[in-house]
């Protein structure tokens, strides 16, 4: 199961209230806090996520730095593994990348699914 961003941070939640739901996740520049709020972390509910999950933010994402992102990650009792695209902001996609970040994205999450079995 997976999301950008909202749909992402919905995805992680439902997965961690009803464990089971999905084998694993895919979240997409999931919004750690608000632009210009990193007080306001959205992880309350990732000590209770058991699933799996590939996290992919943009070093340029004014939702969660990258240090942030992985700090956050750690709350996590479920194995994650996290991929950062270079020069990218919160929709990930740039003129460089347009082309190869799906297919990219998407052979990542077939490996790190394969490796959690």
């Amino acid at each position: 199961m997976g999301g950008h961003s909202y749909g992402g941070r919905q995805c992680s939640m439902l997965a961690a209230s009803e464990p089971g739901v999905a084998d694993a996740l895919l979240l997409l520049s999931y919004p750690l806090h608000p632009p210009k709020s990193p007080a306001q972390m959205r992880t309350a509910h990732f000590p209770a996520l058991h699933t799996p999950a590939l996290f992919v933010h943009g070093t340029r994402d004014a939702f969660g730095s990258i240090d942030e992102m992985k700090v956050a990650l750690k709350l996590i009792p479920s194995r994650t593994q996290f991929l950062s695209v270079d020069a990218a902001g919160h929709e990930l996609l740039t003129a460089k990348n347009r082309s190869a970040l799906p297919g990219a994205i998407a052979g990542h999450f077939t490996t790190f699914v394969a490796s959690c079995q």
